[in-house]
């Protein structure tokens, strides 16, 4: 497919097939996503990538584990805004209700919720994380290395899914895998084949206008 057609098909996936992915590709993905573009060339991103036996380990221990008090980092700050929990309140009405879950059913949405430390049945995790002396542009950087990989993912015939929720996670993940708590474990990116009957992989996503987002100046 094209870029533009892999860009407007990718989409955080939420339910995988049991169905391998190589070696081979993963490395040709992260390898050709060493390109990204980055501030200074500084390349911040470090990843550590699971499947198999190893993943199994991992996701087990999450299974067992509480939540880091406190998080090592807000990702859920924007909500603090009106039109930013709208967003957020839309999506949750959209991707539970196209599962038939209803609000109040607190024990349905935990155990969701939970599927994200099951990576959803995907059978490939990507970790990232990077040291904590880098700042927002880093970060910035970050993300931008991560939807290059999504984007390539697609070209594969793959998907994925970001999950910052691994992040609640990370003092748990770190230990694990033996990394310093001078790191930041920012998420988890799931890699699989897309389940196409799955719901929740097919309900409508709604985005902002885009004039609504942007202007344009000095045009004829």
């Amino acid at each position: 497919m094209n870029v533009a057609e892999a860009v407007t098909s990718r989409r955080s996936v939420r339910a995988f097939l049991d169905k391998p992915v190589g070696l081979d590709t993963i490395r040709r993905v992260l390898d050709q996503a060493r390109m990204a573009p980055s501030g200074c060339n500084y390349q911040p991103w470090e990843s550590i990538t699971l499947a198999g036996a190893p993943l199994k380990a991992l996701q087990e221990r999450l299974l067992a584990a509480q939540p880091d008090d406190p998080l090592e980092y807000d990702f859920a700050a924007p909500s603090q805004l009106e039109k930013y929990q709208s967003r957020l309140q839309t999506l949750g009405a959209q991707m539970y209700g196209t599962m038939d879950i209803a609000r109040g059913d607190t024990d349905m949405r935990d155990a969701f919720a939970r599927a994200n430390l099951l990576c959803f049945g995907a059978p490939v995790l990507l970790l990232c994380h990077f040291p904590k002396l880098m700042k927002e542009a880093q970060w910035s950087d970050v993300g931008m290395w991560l939807q290059t990989i999504m984007v390539l993912l697609r070209g594969e015939g793959l998907d994925s899914c970001p999950q910052e929720y691994m992040g609640i996670y990370g003092r748990t993940i770190k230990d694990h895998l033996g990394l310093s708590d001078d790191t930041m474990l920012f998420c988890g990116l799931s890699i699989g084949w897309r389940d196409p009957d799955a719901k929740v992989n097919n309900f409508e996503r709604e985005r902002v206008p885009l004039d609504d987002q942007a202007i344009f100046l000095g045009f004829d």
